[in-house]
């Protein structure tokens, strides 16, 4: 049933990109975890990649409604590139190439990402700057949770996806590979950077349905979750930057 969900989303979402656009659509993918088959209502996202002509200001007026309609349904706007920025921005986007090289469901038009060749040279820096940075934001967001005890848990099962994903990135340029479930990236990081992972299972679990979450809990929780953030993001910053393109 959630998949039905998904897909009417997704077409939908295309029928009102061809019809804003019409011969400058050049293609509309879908990356992240529905496309690797690892999405859970109520957390993630649908992540889509939509790839004009090119971007004005008159391409982004088209956008406006269409975008504000899909964040209503509680998605991210959709990550709107110039077919020539697709190829300009490998070296500064690897993390969300390499995502879409990976796993991506073509929903339209051209495959853009089958030939473009991702520059790793900023691979690493760019892995460590998002996970202290989003560490950063988390604790800025927490300052004003803390004593409500359910807004905190909230606050951990929203972000733990994104920190997992790094996580795999991470394991991905120390070992040139990772897993794409999250369960198996987490076991995975505490095989290759000895990170415990349990606030990571505990809160993946909860997510998914397969525990109850207890408010009580989740002071202590919380103050897990941030040690073992700031262990990956410990680790990504003794891996050695990668050079090498693939």
């Amino acid at each position: 049933m959630a998949q039905e969900i998904v897909d009417k989303l997704l077409n939908e979402l295309v029928g009102r990109l061809e019809k804003a656009y019409g011969r400058e659509l050049v293609s509309v993918i879908l990356y992240g975890s529905a496309a690797a088959g690892d999405w859970h209502p109520g957390y993630s996202d649908l992540n889509v990649l939509a790839v004009l002509q090119q971007v004005g200001a008159g391409q982004l007026e088209k956008a406006e409604k269409i975008f504000q309609w899909w964040r209503e349904q509680g998605n991210p706007s959709p990550l709107l590139m110039a077919e020539h920025e697709v190829r300009a921005s490998a070296d500064c986007f690897a993390i969300e190439f390499h995502d879409m090289a990976e796993r991506r469901r073509v929903l339209f038009g051209d495959d853009v990402i089958a030939a473009l060749v991702i520059d790793d040279r900023y691979y690493r820096a760019q892995i460590e700057h998002e996970v202290r940075a989003k560490l950063l934001r988390l604790r800025q967001k927490a300052g004003g949770v803390l004593h409500d005890q359910r807004l905190l848990l909230r606050l951990m099962l929203d972000s733990v996806s994104t920190f997992v994903l790094l996580g795999r990135h991470a394991l991905r340029l120390a070992k040139g590979q990772a897993p794409w479930r999250k369960h198996e990236t987490v076991r995975a990081l505490r095989e290759e950077f000895g990170i415990p992972g349990e606030s990571f299972e505990r809160l993946l679990r909860l997510r998914e349905g397969g525990e109850k979450a207890r408010p009580a809990e989740a002071p202590a929780l919380f103050e897990k979750y941030l040690e073992e953030i700031s262990l990956l993001a410990d680790s990504v910053d003794r891996l050695e930057t990668g050079g090498s393109e693939s």
